[in-house]
């Protein structure tokens, strides 16, 4: 089973060094300046998974969930904490959680729909633990 969370890191390190196709300006809109211009080294992704998450990311603008895709581009693109973001929106972290969760959810879906199998899932599998109760 893929760690959506984890193929979004590296989908984040990818379009941050790459740049995104979905059209989202690199400065939003009042936030000018907010984010540093400090990098970490992050674990990324290759060109081609790059392209099939980025189209999966896509498709949030493409069904007008743009809440839910500003939430993605500030978390894993630029990097942003939950409790950044929440406080930015005005709003609970729990609410910031919500919207992730349903957006990784959706672009997961998208990714599984596509037939795709990216290069790095090898990297991204959730590690499954069956302790023995005996």
């Amino acid at each position: 089973m893929r760690d959506i969370q984890r193929v979004l890191e590296r989908w984040g390190s990818w379009a941050s060094q790459e740049g995104s196709h979905i059209d989202w300006s690199p400065v939003a809109c009042g936030f000018k300046g907010i984010l540093s211009h400090e990098k970490k080294p992050r674990p990324c992704c290759c060109d081609s998974d790059g392209l099939i998450v980025d189209a999966a990311v896509g498709m949030l603008k493409k069904n007008e969930r743009n809440e839910e895709l500003k939430f993605i581009m500030f978390h894993y693109l630029y990097n942003v904490s939950k409790s950044t973001i929440s406080r930015w929106e005005k709003c609970s972290e729990g609410k910031v959680r919500n919207k992730l969760m349903i957006a990784e959810t959706f672009i997961d879906a998208c990714i599984i729909m596509s037939g795709s199998r990216l290069e790095m899932d090898e990297y991204t599998q959730k590690n499954e633990i069956n302790p023995t109760l005996k």
